[in-house]
């Protein structure tokens, strides 16, 4: 994998686009593009191909865990399909090598406390596998209750960062960093800015909209490759 196919696969197959009026995001926010990992998600042959990058990146970067966990429910099926890819290419694969972690939207109010959040818990070293981070309330959620059902969280993967101002002033990436003093590692698989500024060069969007795309992340229009 390298970072330039990856932003292939990510353009070529629509995830990533731009608006002539802006849309308002989960967040509340407005925007004038979108990132939708659903479209890859949704789709057997885009999935295969999307977790052959995402465990690719995993053993590039040297990621050590034992537990991929996808934030319920945008991230649940990549996470789950790269974890067995994962264990599938690992020496030691057999009965009990591997956990195959699943989380609930919604915390179960009946049954086992230990099935409360999960459906397979996080097992020793975990990492969190986000879809898309805008200002990161839902990875952040998914966080806090990992770490507060007794989970050791290492690490946190993203498929795109948007990497957007919060209103407190800071990036996601910026308040993981601060919020869970360093614990917590970030890799993000790729950057909107970057994803934008080649999606740029190939559909040549009006100057309207890049200035507005420019804005909207505290960049330069030239930053876009206008």
């Amino acid at each position: 994998m390298t970072s330039s196919t990856f932003a292939d696969f990510v353009i070529n197959n629509e995830v990533i686009g731009f608006f002539d009026q802006p849309i308002t995001l989960k967040s509340g926010r407005q925007s004038h593009f979108y990132v939708n990992w659903r479209r890859a998600s949704n789709d057997a042959f885009l999935l295969d191909t999307l977790t052959d990058f995402l465990v690719d990146f995993i053993q590039e970067q040297g990621l050590q865990f034992e537990t991929l966990y996808g934030v319920p429910e945008g991230a649940t099926k990549t996470a789950i399909i790269a974890a067995f890819k994962l264990a599938k290419r690992s020496r030691d694969f057999k009965v009990g090598s591997h956990i195959i972690a699943m989380g609930r939207a919604k915390p179960k109010l009946h049954g086992d406390p230990a099935d409360r959040f999960f459906i397979g818990a996080p097992k020793a070293e975990t990492y969190v596998l986000e879809d898309t981070v805008t200002t990161g309330l839902s990875l952040f959620q998914c966080l806090d209750q990992l770490i507060e059902a007794g989970i050791d969280v290492k690490g946190v993967i993203s498929l795109t960062d948007r990497c957007e101002v919060r209103d407190d002033g800071l990036t996601a990436a910026q308040y993981l960093a601060k919020h869970y003093q360093g614990k917590i590692s970030y890799h993000p698989l790729s950057r909107a800015p970057e994803l934008l500024a080649q999606a740029i060069r190939q559909q040549k969007p009006p100057m309207g909209i890049i200035k507005a795309l420019a804005e909207e992340l505290h960049l330069n229009p030239s930053d876009l490759g206008a």
